[in-house]
């Protein structure tokens, strides 16, 4: 990103580039344009060592045009009102684009994690939850906060438990968060979400022959190199379904480091040798890139950054050479970046819509929670009857019998993760496939991130159209 343009600049310009191919009338895109509220708190903890620390944190509810408000909270030192009211209004979009009913919200505590130990941790946790609280920024018809960058399971449910405490006996009370762990109101299929989804939507894109034609590709993931740039949750679990899928993983880098292969690395394998070593760095059969941030300059066919925002800017542009960037994490291509890509011919396949996995799947957790019944539960012993018997038809008709292990297989029922797993995939399929034929629809010029933009706009603008205040 250049100096002179922030990271909700950037946001807001994409979405004033989309708002040129609307009719909508101006008042009304200011409205869905515009911040609604942010809350900056600043409170103390009390170290393990006995010394007093000021904590500085955000809330920022970017749209309240449905309710409740949904976004992740993060923890890093790099957390600024700017990027959280940023990343927001990526949610508020987000949401719209795959039809999840939320408007959107982003949290961030100011603080590298791994200067704190888990009593700290969870004191500050706790307490930005009371802040929360307080002031009615968290509840499952209000606001609902996910994991994102530093956070985790461990820490949505402290957020939980705390929530549980204040909020009076609230029986929907759980319904406060997602991402839970499983034992504490989580659902199956989440922790891989956000990968998965970057999957199904990298998958959707290399499927049609028109679009790969121009690339010089051939149609599929497999085969495709693919880069993935850093591996946390999101872009391990991209890599690993990419993988599966017959992609082949050339680098991976990290913040400390980076390997690289062109023959390809073993997902699983470079993820035990990190349990082990705290590092991908050392991973035997693999060289060592000269600085994490060379991996993007690889030659490639599929880039994706999976880290933090801007890590492709106007500096580095020039030097990246993938044919296709899956934007696993928010914002990593700045606005001056990607011009200068799709100028190129470079496909973008933007954040707003390609992470919206982990938001997709949080919404499944949302609605267990308040439906108090795990998916599945109810239909998937009568499922596995009905297909045992069809399976005993099929006998009967054709005198084979199957074996044992075939019978299982093709009378098994849905359980919760099958049904995630299967609503996450519905839900990336039609989304790329609506955003691609706005871009078809608007013409030459129209990139998929300005159509997702597009698409996220008009279904936002019909909310504030059907309450008659804007035509």
């Amino acid at each position: 990103m250049s100096s002179t343009i922030s990271f909700s600049e950037q946001v807001n310009r994409n979405f004033d580039k989309a708002a040129a191919h609307t009719n909508l009338e101006r008042m009304l895109l200011t409205q869905i344009r515009n911040c609604n509220s942010i809350y900056r708190m600043s409170f103390p903890i009390k170290r393990d060592d006995g010394s007093i620390e000021v904590i500085n944190a955000w809330r920022c509810e970017h749209s309240q045009h449905k309710l409740p408000t949904k976004g992740g909270i993060r923890y890093s030192e790099s957390v600024n009102e700017d990027e959280v009211m940023a990343l927001a209004s990526l949610m508020t979009y987000k949401c719209a684009i795959v039809e999840v009913p939320f408007g959107g919200a982003k949290g961030g505590i100011k603080i590298d994690r791994r200067q704190y130990s888990e009593r700290e941790l969870e004191s500050i946790t706790r307490r930005y939850t009371f802040e929360l609280a307080k002031k009615n920024f968290i509840g499952p018809g209000v606001d609902v906060p996910a994991p994102d960058f530093g956070t985790g399971a461990r820490e949505m449910a402290w957020i939980a438990d705390t929530y549980q405490a204040v909020s009076g006996g609230n029986i929907d009370s759980l319904g406060c968060v997602t991402g839970k762990p499983v034992p504490q109101g989580g659902i199956r299929g989440r922790t891989d979400a956000t990968g998965r989804g970057v999957y199904f939507g990298i998958r959707e894109a290399c499927s049609i022959e028109e679009d790969m034609k121009k690339l010089g590709l051939s149609t599929g993931v497999e085969g495709k190199r693919v880069v993935i740039q850093g591996y946390g949750n999101v872009g391990f679990h991209a890599a690993k379904i990419l993988e599966e899928a017959g992609a082949r993983i050339i680098a991976i880098a990290e913040f400390d480091g980076a390997i690289f292969n062109p023959k390809g690395l073993s997902v699983q394998a470079v993820h035990e040798h990190r349990v082990e070593t705290a590092s991908i760095v050392g991973y035997p059969d693999a060289e060592i890139l000269a600085t994490n941030m060379a991996a993007l300059e690889l030659d490639c066919d599929i880039l994706v950054p999976a880290a933090l925002e801007n890590v492709i800017t106007a500096e580095n542009v020039g030097n990246i050479k993938a044919k296709i960037i899956a934007e696993a994490a928010n914002g990593p291509v700045s606005a001056d970046a990607n011009d200068r890509l799709l100028e190129r011919g470079v496909m973008i396949l933007p954040d707003a819509y390609l992470n919206a996995g982990g938001v997709t799947v949080s919404y499944f957790e949302w609605l267990k929670n308040l439906s108090h019944v795990r998916f599945g539960r109810m239909q998937k012993r009568f499922e596995e009857g009905a297909f045992r018997r069809i399976v005993s038809a099929i006998e009967n008709v054709t005198h084979r019998e199957f074996a044992d292990e075939e019978r299982q297989s093709l009378s098994r029922g849905a359980s919760e993760e099958d049904l995630v797993n299967s609503g996450l995939e519905e839900t990336m399929v039609l989304a790329y496939h609506q955003i691609r034929s706005i871009s078809k629809r608007l013409g030459k010029g129209v990139d998929l991130r300005t159509a997702a933009f597009v698409d996220a706009i008009e279904k936002i603008a019909v909310c504030y159209q059907e309450l008659g205040i804007f035509p």
